[in-house]
């Protein structure tokens, strides 16, 4: 028994426009989307702005940072000696920035650890943390 009010399956025009019922459910699923992704890039943009930077990174620790941020030799006169702690992605990207001082550092020694921090390359220590500083936040 058929229903005239209502075409079957088979006669019902081939389109592509979505039932009412699809667009909610898709609705739904992309607002879940959206309510996992947002905490986890504030998680991320947390995490780049706590991760740390040592000047210099581990392998080369002992070195000094001459001017023009390159890694030379202990004692090396003109340069100054390693921080003696890492700096936080927060307090990198407010000197790289505005060009404040990193904490504990007078003028000079701040750029030339930030000029350090600026040539750090893949495979350094802290070259994933300075990265993350220059990605846009959203």
């Amino acid at each position: 028994m058929s229903d005239d009010t209502r075409p079957d399956q088979d006669q019902m025009p081939d389109t592509d426009v979505p039932t009412r019922r699809r667009v909610l459910a898709l609705g739904a699923v992309g607002a879940g989307a959206v309510v996992s992704i947002r905490p986890a890039l504030a998680q991320t943009v947390g995490s780049v702005l706590n991760c740390e930077i040592a000047v210099p990174d581990r392998s080369r620790a002992g070195g000094y940072i001459d001017r023009d941020g390159k890694v030379v030799p202990a004692r090396t006169k003109g340069a100054f000696p390693p921080s003696n702690r890492a700096f936080k992605g927060e307090e990198v990207r407010r000197a790289m920035a505005n060009g404040s001082t990193l904490p504990g550092t007078d003028s000079d020694r701040s750029r030339a650890y930030v000029k350090y921090i600026r040539r750090l390359q893949r495979g350094q220590g802290g070259f994933t943390c300075f990265a993350s500083l220059q990605m846009p936040r959203g």
